[in-house]
């Protein structure tokens, strides 16, 4: 059975009267913007001093989005600008990089080919090479310094004949195989070269001293003539070596003569010539001589 009305709860009245106010906000709404409307219709600059008020009201919001943005795209145009650039510093010093190596070959080249015209003018000279051929190892934990040579008895290569590069006297030849030799270098402590000051006739036994370095012992002692720089040259005695091949240069004076450095260093020797021994008859000759002599007695 339906309750009675008088029995019907507060909330819906409520309710009623809530959605009728609603009608009537909505309808009263409806109603001034109409008449606004038809105003600003039938007399614009009514409002005029309305929309000047609030756009002066809005300008300094407008003024401040603007300026966020324009300060957003520097922000952005340098954080732009800073990749772009550090892109490019990359890509740069990828280029110095790749052009530092390519220098170092052209050096490298250059080098290369001055050393192959010294070995070509060291050819063309007075004493006619027997062969040309590379330092193919060395010697380097022993005492004694040996080097290898990619020549042998079958290029002509005989025992003692002298072993040199564009830079001056590498060694002599030890021992001969078919293809292959071993060289006696002029550092090893067997060695042991006449020779001579380049600008004068003061004369000096060159020996190895195992460390890279040459001692030079002058014949005639006395008051040490030798200043570093000087360079010696073979000079001929023996008959082994011709002379005015390069030796060594002066680097310290002793008091029986001076330590030298090697000019033609063998580690950074690759192209060598096998010369002839310059006087072979006459060491011939010495040798059948001293034969005969220790024959006799």
């Amino acid at each position: 059975m339906a309750p009675p009305a008088a029995h019907r709860s507060s909330f819906n009245k409520r309710a009623q009267l809530g959605l009728f106010a609603g009608y009537v906000v909505a309808g009263t709404g409806a109603l001034i913007g109409a008449v606004l409307l038809a105003i600003s219709l039938v007399s614009p600059e009514t409002f005029q001093g309305l929309r000047t008020m609030a756009s002066d009201l809005a300008s300094p919001a407008g003024e401040g989005g603007a300026m966020a943005r324009t300060q957003g795209g520097s922000v952005l145009d340098a954080i732009a600008g800073y990749y772009d650039a550090g892109s490019k510093n990359a890509e740069l010093e990828r280029e110095i990089a790749i052009a530092r190596v390519r220098l170092a070959e052209a050096d490298a080249l250059r080098q290369e080919n001055e050393r192959l015209k010294g070995v070509l003018n060291l050819t063309a000279g007075d004493t006619q090479p027997v062969t040309t051929a590379r330092l193919i190892g060395s010697t380097s934990s022993s005492t004694r310094r040996f080097a290898y040579l990619s020549a042998g008895a079958a290029d002509g290569v005989t025992n003692g004949m002298p072993v040199t590069s564009p830079m001056g006297l590498v060694g002599r030849v030890l021992e001969v195989g078919r293809i292959s030799a071993r060289v006696l270098l002029l550092t090893d402590p067997e060695s042991m070269v006449p020779v001579r000051r380049a600008t004068d006739d003061v004369v000096a036994f060159a020996e190895g001293r195992a460390d890279g370095s040459l001692r030079l012992r002058l014949i005639n002692l006395g008051i040490n003539p030798l200043e570093p720089g000087d360079v010696f040259v073979t000079s001929g005695a023996g008959g082994l070596f011709r002379p005015g091949v390069a030796v060594a240069m002066v680097s310290e004076v002793t008091e029986d003569g001076a330590i030298a450095q090697l000019l033609s260093n063998p580690a950074a020797t690759d192209v060598v010539i096998v010369e002839p021994i310059w006087q072979q008859e006459l060491l011939e000759q010495v040798a059948e001589t001293t034969a005969t002599e220790s024959a006799i007695e």
